[in-house]
């Protein structure tokens, strides 16, 4: 349950209005903590409604016509963030796992999302300079991906595992009954 509320939260907190300088999304986060929890059949649930969320925020927020192909690259990326949570964060979670994950997470989408962007469109010349001033001009949106990961990964693989050491502490600490 947790990882379908936090797929929700992803969708959320892509369509609620957000001034351009915070650009905090719960989405990487929630793929790979979705990877981690859930089976690969059930991850085209999450696939679907963060494809309707690309065609809603396409045509009625931003009023573009909606071109599937040009998303192709980032459903794809959808899906391999869930495969590296499941890859990844599946059998064994650890800090340095997800550590992992919250960095290749960002940094792939980063990377695959600029490079479409550079190839496909005519935003930037198709010259070595052209690609890095597309992921230059992308650096901003990346810091923030990388943070709203980060803190979306910290919540939801480490309060589960900050309350279950609170229960623990105060079990142990508590006095046994000795009355019959």
């Amino acid at each position: 349950m947790p990882a379908y509320l936090l797929i929700l939260a992803a969708v959320v907190s892509r369509v609620i209005p957000h001034p351009d300088w915070l650009n905090f999304t719960a989405v990487g986060g929630a793929l790979l903590y979705f990877g981690a929890r859930r089976s690969w059949r059930e991850m085209l649930g999450p696939l679907a409604a963060l494809m309707a969320t690309d065609y809603y925020l396409t045509t009625f927020s931003y009023h573009y016509a909606f071109h599937w192909e040009a998303y192709l690259p980032t459903w794809a990326w959808y899906v391999a963030a869930m495969a590296l949570g499941q890859i990844l964060l599946h059998s064994r979670t650890s800090v340095l796992r997800v550590g992992a994950a919250v960095v290749l997470g960002p940094t792939s989408f980063f990377v695959i999302s600029n490079f479409v962007v550079w190839f496909g469109g005519d935003m930037y010349p198709k010259t070595l300079s052209g690609l890095a001033a597309c992921y230059g001009a992308a650096i901003p949106f990346y810091r923030n991906d990388l943070l709203s990961t980060g803190v979306v990964c910290v919540l939801a693989f480490g309060l589960p595992v900050l309350v279950r050491r609170i229960l623990a502490a105060d079990s142990a600490e508590a006095p046994v009954n000795t009355i019959r």
